[in-house]
């Protein structure tokens, strides 16, 4: 028995900004998750060669932490995203595949700071239904990447020993995608 379900992705979806966004998150002090939001998302989930295909980006000075603003400033900087030279985490798909119950693999390129790399991420997703604005469905991916493989390599000794941030961060990918009428694009606002 297979596991893999039928596509219900016959359009083009693009995601909502409204609902969408790209976090993360990174062990901070060995005590708590420390957690961002690039909110300004744009992506597409299309039908590509009998499967599927998904590509997003998200900008990088949309960030938005809690936490004081000369630490935004630094993530925003060079040791960090160096957004002013690299203004957006991208994302494209090499396989997606959905599973029974709702379950979604994807495989692909994630370019952070310049830097691309393969990534696989798991999550969810909802399939194409009928909403009062459109013709909606979602996904919510999850990855664990190491930051040293996208240069951010920054790191402080704790006072009592042991490394302030952890190597390993989270990512989380929430799109609430709307179908694209064949004769107009769907706002993404």
């Amino acid at each position: 028995m297979s596991d893999v379900t039928a596509q219900p992705f016959a359009a083009v979806y693009r995601a909502q900004s409204m609902a969408s966004s790209f976090g993360f998150a990174v062990r901070h002090s060995e005590s708590f998750w420390f957690r961002g939001r690039l909110p300004e998302v744009t992506a597409a989930l299309r039908p590509a060669d009998g499967g599927l295909a998904l590509e997003g980006a998200a900008k990088v000075d949309s960030m938005s932490v809690v936490a004081p603003a000369e630490l935004r400033r630094h993530l925003l900087g060079p040791e960090f995203f160096d957004a002013e030279r690299h203004p957006e985490v991208i994302f494209r798909s090499t396989d997606v595949r959905l599973l029974d119950g709702g379950r979604l693999e994807v495989d692909g390129e994630l370019t952070i700071k310049g830097i691309a790399r393969p990534v696989a991420a798991a999550g969810h997703y909802s399939p194409p239904r009928q909403a009062a604005f459109g013709e909606v469905a979602g996904l919510d991916l999850q990855a664990t990447i190491d930051r040293r493989e996208f240069g951010f390599d920054w790191q402080a000794e704790l006072p009592g020993g042991g490394d302030a941030l952890g190597w390993e961060v989270r990512l989380e990918v929430d799109l609430l995608l709307m179908r694209e009428d064949a004769g107009s694009p769907a706002r993404t606002d």
